[in-house]
């Protein structure tokens, strides 16, 4: 064998030797037939490392080996984890592969969450990835509203703390100083008007008692009033008020018509004549007793009678006093 040959079987040796090794200390065996390898794609990988464990309900079951960037353009950013899994368990293409943290303190890991629906998943294959929300990132979510919310009320504040100043300069803080002051005189007041109220109150709670004494007697009469009333016969008042309300409607009717002697003086025109012709008759008397009271009392010693009546001189001498 030549020196030449030799030299080439070492070095290939020597490679192979390399390349094992290279990849064991990435935690890939290539002379391992039962290690299976998949791809997950993430945009964020909350702390996940070379290294960290894979596990399938808790049990450990590989480890990734590889987290790389994806290299496609409409990607880029987002993260390629390639991890190994050295079971023979077996699980579809529609598992999911979550990244948890396991203690608050401590980093992340992998947790295949199998489905057994669908073809199975084969070394190489990409599986669907997910991000499980940890204590910090929950209470961090939360927070996060929050503290926008916090932020919008100290500024808020922080405004009106500056209008507040603005306000009260030198002036408004002596005439709220003065309101004050007049505010602890009006309650000085306040309380005197309540003390003069309650020796008021004192004064005049005797009278009160008498004055609820005697509504007490009123309440009482009231009281034997309504007995009074609730036993006398009601109905048959009414019924009497009723018939004599009737008869009185029958006999303002018949003084409608002209019946009796209320009827004939209320529609017969004559006695009404008769009155106003009377009436005339002694106005014409008094007017002569007073022009010739001669007329009607007569004393003479010679005995001269009177003017006789003339109507027509009368008429003359009443126009001469209207006139």
């Amino acid at each position: 064998m030549s020196k030449e040959l030799k030299t080439g079987i070492v070095a290939i040796i020597i490679i192979t030797i390399f390349i094992w090794g290279y990849n064991f200390l990435k935690g890939q065996n290539l002379f391992d037939t039962n290690t299976r390898y998949f791809k997950v794609e993430y945009t964020n990988i909350s702390g996940l490392s070379e290294s960290s464990l894979v596990t399938i309900n808790g049990l450990k079951i590989g480890k990734v080996v590889a987290i790389n960037f994806n290299k496609e353009k409409d990607k880029r950013g987002q993260l390629i984890v390639r991890f190994a899994i050295k079971t023979d368990f077996t699980f579809t293409k529609k598992s999911i592969v979550k990244i948890y943290s396991p203690n608050p303190l401590g980093g992340s890991n992998l947790a295949i969450v199998p489905s057994y629906e669908g073809a199975l998943a084969v070394s190489g294959d990409s599986l669907k990835g997910e991000i499980e929300s940890s204590l910090f990132t929950s209470i961090g979510e939360r927070l996060d509203p929050l503290q926008e919310k916090l932020e919008q009320v100290i500024s808020s504040a922080n405004s009106l703390f500056i209008n507040v100043n603005n306000v009260l300069d030198i002036t408004t803080q002596n005439s709220l100083k003065k309101s004050v002051i007049n505010l602890e005189h009006t309650l000085v007041e306040v309380k005197r008007t309540i003390l003069s109220v309650n020796g008021l109150i004192d004064a005049t709670s005797l009278d009160l008692k008498e004055s609820v004494k005697n509504t007490k007697l009123i309440t009482e009469n009231f009281s034997k009033i309504s007995d009074t009333i609730a036993n006398a016969d009601i109905g048959g008042i009414f019924r009497k008020a009723e018939i004599t309300l009737t008869a009185a409607n029958l006999m303002l009717a018949g003084i409608h018509k002209g019946e009796g002697t209320m009827g004939k003086l209320v529609t017969d025109d004559r006695l009404y004549n008769n009155i106003t012709a009377m009436s005339k008759e002694l106005e014409n008397l008094l007017r002569e007793m007073k022009l010739h009271p001669k007329r009607f009392v007569h004393f003479s010693l010679f005995g001269k009678r009177g003017n006789p009546y003339k109507p027509d001189e009368n008429k003359e001498l009443e126009n001469r006093e209207n006139k």
